[in-house]
């Protein structure tokens, strides 16, 4: 039963991820719904959105086949900070994370939510800047500690790394999307090498539950004009509050 409830999510997270961004913040608190523990859940959450990233990545390739390959360096940062931060995970207690999971939930809410507000800003202080390769380099040393937040966590990276491509001279929604999966998945493979023999991996759910997030990525990816992003995020924000509220209180 657990099994085919995790199927359903996944596919709402991956079809998330795909559109709008956010997917684990009703992903995770529905595996913690069905009895994993904050620790184990988290690191299972690399397992869900890889193959959910890829098969969004799949779905922009037009898109990323014009992408100029100067951005995929960007892909180095984001696995180098992810694999530190897996590795603190690691080294994390159960109990520690279980007391740290309603805050870091609370922090991906409040960056999903401002998301739109720092992107116009960023967009409005650089449109009249220059946009060269020293920018890129820039880009990449600013994300290495979001990766790392990624690694450690997740949600919220997705939103950050969108803001900060207003700093490139990239415009189209797509290949910036295209991009921040691309991204998500090399994320998602790092953590997964870091974390692989630590016993933290729920398979069966975490498989279950991966497969859902491949159908929703893809099918988010390819259809993605059909989707209402501003409806997605108000339900987003509003299931990611009342799951950091209700972590707190059984928590605290």
């Amino acid at each position: 039963m657990h099994e085919l409830i995790l199927f359903s999510v996944g596919i709402v997270v991956g079809a998330m991820n795909s559109v709008a961004g956010g997917g684990m913040l009703i992903g995770f608190p529905i595996m913690l719904a069905v009895g994993m523990p904050a620790l184990i859940a988290t690191a299972t959450t690399n397992l869900v959105v890889l193959p959910g990233q890829l098969a969004s990545a799949y779905g922009y390739r037009k898109y990323l086949h014009k992408l100029s390959r100067k951005y995929l360096l960007l892909l180095v940062p984001c696995m180098v900070g992810a694999a530190i931060g897996a590795t603190i995970l690691r080294h994390t207690s159960s109990a520690r994370f279980t007391q740290l999971a309603p805050a870091l939930i609370l922090f991906a809410v409040i960056l999903f939510s401002i998301q739109p507000l720092l992107h116009f800003h960023l967009h409005q202080h650089i449109s009249k800047k220059s946009k060269n390769n020293q920018t890129l380099v820039l880009i990449g040393l600013a994300l290495l500690p979001v990766a790392i937040y990624a690694g450690y966590f997740g949600p919220g990276f997705g939103f950050i790394m969108l803001a900060f491509l207003g700093f490139t001279s990239l415009r189209d929604v797509h290949k910036m999307n295209g991009l921040k999966n691309l991204a998500g998945a090399g994320i998602a493979a790092a953590a997964i090498l870091c974390l692989f023999t630590a016993h933290l991996f729920n398979w069966p759910l975490g498989l279950s539950m991966a497969l859902g997030c491949t159908i929703g990525g893809y099918s988010g990816s390819r259809f993605s004009l059909r989707f209402s992003s501003h409806a997605i995020r108000i339900v987003v924000i509003a299931i990611g509050f009342v799951s950091a509220g209700y972590l707190a209180f059984r928590t605290y």
